[in-house]
This record gives structure tokens, sequence and C-alpha cells, in this order.
């Protein structure tokens, strides 16, 4: 089969052809229809992500396909079901061994590609503002980064719940998506005077900063008092440095968020958490935003979209030539 392997860190991927796996104790085979890219992908390749495999690896966090076969003591689901699974690595591939507690089974109107790059940007956004931050109704809710994978679904959520969203993208085109997916205000991130403005919106009860570095001083600057801020990743390159003497003048919280994380410590809450995201889906209260949809052997393009920050909402790559549903 074919797939993108990442044979070293630091090294660019490319795509080989490797042999079929073979289910597990415990596992599914998944005929693999397309995968989501994440910028966590960008930092594997480059050897500093949280939870880095060691190479050779198979690149691709969160994948979406059809179970093929069962491995030994595996009930379901059955051959045939349509899941989305994260895997956290072996998603860009034809064909993939995953533990068959991590699939998910999709609604019938979802498409796999909307499946392939959903779970970890709506996750992150739902568990993040729901859980860490507690969002409440009539709240103002900053997004940083907000025509991003995550960004976005975050302006999404956030409006969904009843906030006052805040968007900070950079440029009209990014903006406009952003607007599109129910933000009320909209501000550009070069802007010189973006701290004022954002204090004459009233400033935020909630912060949510996907970017790291001199987004989140500026964010930090039109915080309310007892206001909120989740640090979700730092797609700037740059980690905050965070004032302790700031937050305590200003009685202003940081909370860290690592969706991932959920997985060992509190499955329950990101099941939860997954479900009411997949009713939403269902009942068409959710829009899952495509930027670019790519075949396999143009990985490498979807991923310089990534570091680049070119795309809005998610990239997604097919894992196979024909189209799929």
């Amino acid at each position: 089969m074919n797939a993108i392997l990442v044979s070293g860190h630091k090294t660019v991927p490319e795509i080989r052809t490797v042999a079929l796996p073979s289910p597990g104790a415990g596992q599914v085979r998944i005929r693999i229809e397309a995968c989501g890219l994440n910028f966590a992908d960008l930092l594997m390749i480059e050897g500093t992500y949280q939870d880095t495999p060691a190479p050779p690896f198979i690149l691709g966090m969160e994948l979406s396909g059809t179970v093929e076969a069962l491995g030994p003591g595996v009930t379901g689901p059955t051959p045939g079901s349509r899941v989305a699974v994260m895997a956290g690595q072996g998603g860009l591939a034809e064909y993939g061994c995953f533990d068959a507690s991590s699939c998910l089974p999709l609604p019938d109107a979802m498409s796999f590609e909307e499946a392939a790059g959903f779970q970890i940007a709506y996750g992150t956004s739902h568990l993040a503002l729901s859980r860490r931050a507690a969002l409440q109704a009539g709240e103002t809710l900053l997004v940083l980064g907000a025509a991003g994978g995550v960004g976005l679904t975050a302006v999404e959520i956030g409006a969904i719940m009843g906030a006052r969203v805040i968007a900070v993208a950079r440029g009209a085109e990014k903006l406009g998506a952003a607007e599109r997916a129910g933000a009320h205000h909209l501000l550009d991130s070069d802007d010189p005077d973006l701290v004022q403005k954002l204090r004459d919106l009233g400033g935020a009860d909630v912060v949510y900063d996907p970017v790291g570095g001199e987004g989140f001083a500026t964010a930090l600057r039109a915080t309310r008092p007892e206001g909120r801020i989740l640090v979700i990743g730092f797609a700037s390159g740059s980690l905050p440095k965070i004032p302790a003497n700031h937050l305590l003048v200003k009685n202003v919280s940081v909370l860290g968020f690592y969706w991932g994380g959920y997985m060992r410590f509190r499955p329950d809450a990101l099941r939860d958490s997954l479900a009411e995201l997949l009713d939403w889906y269902a009942r068409g209260r959710l829009r899952p935003h495509l930027s670019h949809v790519l075949p396999l052997d143009r990985t490498v393009e979807g991923l310089t979209l990534l570091r680049e920050r070119k795309s809005t909402g998610k990239v997604v790559i097919r894992t196979r030539a024909a189209p799929v549903s």
C-alpha cells in the first residue's frame, strides 16, 4: 500500500510503498479514505511534539474510512462500518490498523472528508470552551488565529454557545471565513491599534489562543478582570511569556488545554463532548469548513499550507485516487 513515511526527524515526508498491515488483538483494519492534517503533524516531523513517535512512522493523526477486517477478540464495529479514528499516527496511508475502541461511528450525512478533519478541531474547541473555560451565554469570547483549523471551530462553537465572538485573523479573506462561521466582530491581527480596538469592544471574558507569542500578550492586555485565557497551541512558533504579576493584579486565569490528554485521564469527557458535537452536526448546527482537499501525493503541499498559514479551516488529504463520499 502507499503511505506517507517520516524516515527521520527534520526530513521531508515521502510517499512510500509499505506492507499491508494485519490487525492484532483488539484492533480493526480500516480502508482509509481521508486524513486531516494538523499543526501537530509539523511538530512531529521536527521531533518537537509531546507525543512524537520514533521514526520511521506513518504520518497522520486523524482519519476516516471503512472497517475492513477485525483482529482477534474483536466483535465490532462490523466490517463495512463508516468510522473516524483519532490515531495519533498512521492516517496518511491507504490502510491502517487501529484499536477498535477508538473508532467513532459516522452520521450517514457526514462525508469522509468532513469526518477526517472533525475530531481534533471541533473536539479541542468544544471541550476547551465548555469544560476548561466554562464559557457562558452572553460572555465575550476572543479567538486568535480565528480562521485556522481550530480557531474557526472555536468561533462557530462559541457562537452556538451564545457568546459574543470577536475574531482576530490576518487579512480580509480569513476574516470573511470567521464571519461566515458566526463571528460578531472582526479585527485584523496586523492592526497596530489592535489592543485599543479590543478594549473599545469591552475586552474579553474568555480568550482562545492557538497562536501564542505576541498574540498572547495582546490578548492579556484586553482581558477583563476574572477573565480566562485558554492556551491551545503555539502556531506562531513562539511560546508566550506569562507575567504572573499581571495575572495577580487583573485576577486573570491562564488555562492549559491538550485535547489528546483526555484520552488518557478523562476519556468519558472526550466521548461526551464528541457525542454532543455529532448531534449538533446531525441537526445542521455545524458546518465544517475544508480549505483544501488534496490527493496523497500532494501531502507535502498540504503541510506547507499549514506551515505558511495559507489555509482556512481544515486541510484534508484523500488517500485514494477515487472520489470519496
